[in-house]
């Protein structure tokens, strides 16, 4: 059996510990894009939660913004949202604050809770799917559930 990476695993310890019944999945093809997630689980690209890291330009702060697949998130709406001028986070900062590469960032299992925000147009669906620590591992779950993992604020982010 294969190893499992330890992203993987801070994952799955954070599900298991939110008292949700959710399973991390392994995938035989990459997840790291929403189109390679939705084809792989075989959903539809809205229902995949693209996890997207920004900065705060003045303060440095992380911001997890939860993204529906097809959706940008729009710079400027983001930072009214978080009171600051935002950026995006380069690999380094994202691995720094979340302990986990692009294309495979969960929203949970991180060192420290980070602000988050959730595309409202993902509540239109009753499942869906999010990276959980690789670019090959993903977990299903309902928005509800992705509100109670993150404690996100729910927004229109595009």
């Amino acid at each position: 059996m294969a190893e499992i990476s330890s992203g993987v695993q801070r994952v799955q310890e954070a599900l298991d510990q939110s008292g949700l019944s959710l399973e991390v999945v392994e995938l035989p093809q990459s997840s790291r894009t929403a189109q390679e997630a939705a084809d792989a689980v075989g959903c539809q690209l809205g229902q995949i939660v693209k996890s997207l890291v920004f900065r705060g330009s003045d303060s440095e702060t992380p911001y997890l913004v939860l993204v529906s697949g097809p959706n940008r998130a729009d710079l400027e709406r983001v930072s009214q949202l978080v009171g600051e001028p935002i950026q995006m986070g380069d690999a380094d900062f994202v691995r720094e604050v979340t302990g986990f590469s692009i294309g495979g960032v969960a929203p949970v299992g991180m060192p420290e809770p980070i602000q988050t925000l959730i595309d409202r147009d993902l509540l239109q669906y009753d499942t869906i799917w999010a990276a959980a620590g690789t670019p090959r591992s993903v977990f299903s779950l309902s928005p509800g559930d992705l509100r109670q993992l993150t404690a996100g604020q729910v927004a229109t982010i595009r």
